[in-house]
C-alpha cells in the first residue's frame, strides 16, 4: 500500500486553507439556508460557500435559537432562526442544505420542497426506499431540485477511476470497505439510534454508493448474503455489516451480453484494533474493482482531495502503476481548482444545475431511490428491520 508522503500532507494543508480565499460575489447570488447546527456544516457547505462567487450564506436554523445565533456569528451568516419551519418560511432563502439525522431527512426535504426551496440533502437520502420515493415525487410535483450529497462523486478522482475501470475489460467483481476504529464514535452519538435511522450501513452508505458508481448500476438483482454485527446498545442497529450483492451488467434486460457481477461490501463503525491495541487509521474508504485485465483500486475515495491514489495492477504482467487526479481532464469541460474539497466540487455542480448550466456530474433522483432500495434489501437479508422515518416513529 502506498503511504502518505510529507509532500502529500503539505498539499492537503494547502488545499484546506486554499478553500478559504473569498471571491467577489455576484449581484444576484443564490441564498443558502442551513437546517441544523451539525458538525458537518463547516466542511459540507459553509467553507465551500465562502469560496463560491454565486452563493451567500443567508440563514441557519436550530431547535435552539441561541445555538443558531452562535453559529451565525461564528460563520458570518446573516440570519438565525430558532426553528426549521421559520427558516423554510423565510423569503431570504433560495435553497437549503439539510444535515439533520438520517431519520429526519425525508420529512424536512419534503417540507422544504413544498415551501418552494431547492434541497441539497445529506446522505443517506432518507430512512428507506418508500420515503425516498415520497421525496422525489414531491420534487417532481413542485418543480424544485433535490440532490443527495454524495460529494465524493463530484471530485475528479472519482471520474478518473471510473474511466480507468472502463478501459480494462469486463468487470468481474468489486469490493468496498469503510470503517471507524472502536471507540471513535461515542455511545451517545445519533448514529447508534434506531429511531433516527442509525446503523453502519446507513452512516457508511458510501460502500454501496461507490460500488454502484463503479458498476454504473441501480439496485442489485439480489443479496446473496448479509451478516450484521449488532450494536451493544440496540440489537436493531448494525455496528457492522458484511454483505454480498449481485448486480446485472450489460444491455437492457433480456438482451445478449448480460452478465452478473458479485459485489462485496463491508461497513464497520466499531472496527477492532489490531492485536487489540493499534487503531486501523490506515483503513480509509476503498473501492476495488477486478476486471478482465486489471485490478483497479481507488484508495480514500470519500475524501480524495486530502489524499488518494488509483492503483492499476496489470493481471498479465503483475505490475502496478499509480495515478492521482485533483483536476478534471480537458476533455470533460469541467472547471475547478486543485485545492477544492469534494464538498466544493459538489456545490459547483449544484449551483450549475440551479443556474441552468450543465453540471459536470449529477446524483440523479433515481440513483437515490436505488441507493435506499439497496440498503433496504441488505437489511432485510440480514434479518434487521428497515430504518423508520421520524414521522413514522411519532405515529407509532
Amino acid at each position: 500500500m502506498a503511504m502518505v508522503s510529507p509532500r502529500c500532507m503539505l498539499q492537503a494543508i494547502q488545499m484546506w486553507y486554499g478553500q478559504n480565499s473569498v471571491p467577489t460575489k455576484t449581484s444576484d447570488p443564490l441564498r443558502i439556508g442551513i437546517l441544523s447546527s451539525a458538525m458537518i456544516n463547516a466542511a459540507g457547505i459553509i467553507r465551500p460557500a465562502q469560496t463560491h462567487g454565486e452563493v451567500v450564506l443567508s440563514a441557519i436554523a436550530s431547535r435552539d435559537l441561541k445555538t443558531a445565533q452562535s453559529q451565525a456569528k461564528k460563520y458570518n451568516i446573516a440570519h438565525a432562526f430558532g426553528s426549521y419551519d421559520e427558516l423554510l418560511d423565510s423569503p431570504l432563502v433560495d435553497f437549503v442544505y439539510i444535515s439533520l439525522p438520517n431519520g429526519q431527512h425525508g420529512e424536512w426535504a419534503i417540507k422544504a420542497l413544498e415551501k418552494g426551496k431547492h434541497v441539497l440533502l445529506e446522505k443517506a437520502f432518507t430512512a428507506n426506499e418508500a420515503e425516498a420515493r415520497r421525496v422525489v415525487e414531491t420534487a417532481q410535483r413542485t418543480g424544485k431540485v433535490v440532490m443527495e450529497a454524495f460529494h465524493w462523486q463530484c471530485h475528479p478522482a472519482a471520474h478518473a477511476f471510473k474511466d480507468v475501470v472502463s478501459k480494462h475489460g469486463k468487470i468481474l467483481r468489486t469490493h468496498a470497505i469503510m470503517t471507524s476504529p472502536v471507540g471513535s464514535i461515542p455511545a451517545s452519538d445519533i448514529r447508534w439510534q434506531f429511531d433516527l435511522a442509525g446503523g453502519a450501513l446507513m452512516d457508511m452508505t458510501y460502500v454501496l454508493s461507490s460500488t454502484r458508481f463503479a458498476l454504473d448500476a441501480g439496485a442489485p438483482v439480489r443479496v446473496n448474503s448479509a451478516h450484521a454485527r449488532p450494536s451493544p446498545w440496540d440489537a436493531r442497529v448494525d455496528e457492522a455489516m458484511d454483505a454480498t450483492l449481485v448486480y446485472r451488467k450489460g444491455s437492457a434486460e433480456g438482451a445478449e451480453g448480460e452478465y452478473d457481477v458479485e459485489a462485496t461490501v463491508y461497513a464497520d463503525m466499531r472496527r477492532a484494533n489490531v492485536a487489540g491495541l493499534v487503531p486501523r487509521v490506515w483503513e480509509l474508504p476503498t473501492i476495488e474493482v477486478e476486471t478482465e485485465r486489471a485490478v483497479v483500486t481507488l484508495y480514500n475515495f470519500m475524501m480524495p482531495h486530502l489524499y488518494h491514489y488509483i492503483a492499476i495492477k496489470d493481471k498479465a504482467t503483475g505490475e502496478t502503476r499509480y495515478e492521482k487526479h485533483y483536476k478534471y481532464s480537458g476533455k470533460t469541460g469541467a472547471h475547478g481548482e486543485e485545492y477544492w474539497s469534494t464538498y466544493r466540487w459538489q456545490l459547483e455542480v449544484f449551483v450549475d444545475r440551479l443556474r441552468g448550466r450543465k453540471p459536470a456530474h449529477w446524483v440523479t433522483n433515481q440513483s437515490s431511490i436505488d441507493q435506499m432500495k439497496s440498503i433496504d434489501m441488505v437489511y432485510q437479508a440480514a434479518g434487521l428491520p428497515l430504518r423508520p422515518a421520524t414521522r413514522d416513529v411519532v405515529k407509532q
